[in-house]
């Protein structure tokens, strides 16, 4: 990705903040358009939630899609809640980071753990997950390597398994925390409305 770093892409970005509900909330509106909103504890500066939308080509705003945080956290309409309903017995995949590391769980997933098999592949730039009963199979990729331009590196992931849950762990490199320590110095800077009952939003 040519152009400028993420990091500068996120100072250059229209920010607005919001304090609240013991979190630290941040819209950021870049210049093409697109717009993220972070969601962090203020005791530990923890990423609690993060997701993105963009503008469809009749310039309406799209749907909240979710990168790091509870799936359900976003609020669908009363008649979706009705009419579509997940099983609550399928897998339900989502990314929940630690300071050190990234990290994905998979729940309602009851095999034992020496079925599972994860894997990095490097020319996809992806993870997977397999089973060898062949009962569950997941790619996925990890936005702030591909955002950083590092390469995946297959001793940084790991995997535990327990209460029907896969967990899947990768150390975060050392650019990555360190960018990230650079960031919440430069998110301390915003002037911050206290009051974290609306919606963040950037003008």
């Amino acid at each position: 990705m040519a152009g400028p770093s993420w990091l500068e892409q996120l100072r250059a970005a229209r920010k607005t903040a919001l304090l609240g509900d013991g979190m630290r909330k941040i819209h950021y509106l870049f210049d093409n358009g697109k717009e993220m909103a972070e969601e962090y504890d203020l005791k530990t500066n923890q990423l609690l939630l993060r997701k993105w939308r963009e503008k469809n080509a009749l310039g309406a705003c799209g749907a909240w899609q979710v990168e790091v945080g509870e799936p359900n956290l976003l609020a669908s309409g009363p008649l979706d809640r009705e009419l579509i309903k997940e099983s609550s017995t399928n897998p339900i995949f989502m990314r929940k980071d630690t300071k050190n590391s990234f990290q994905w769980r998979i729940r309602n997933l009851p095999y034992p753990k020496d079925v599972y098999c994860v894997s990095v592949e490097k020319d996809e730039r992806c993870c997977v997950v397999r089973t060898t009963n062949k009962k569950y199979y997941k790619k996925f990729s990890i936005p702030d390597l591909d955002r950083f331009q590092l390469p995946l590196d297959s001793t940084a992931l790991s995997f535990t398994h327990a209460n029907n849950t896969l967990i899947i762990t990768y150390l975060k490199p050392a650019e990555i925390l360190a960018a990230e320590e650079e960031l919440q110095k430069e998110l301390k800077k915003i002037k911050a409305a206290n009051n974290g009952d609306g919606e963040c939003k950037t003008q």
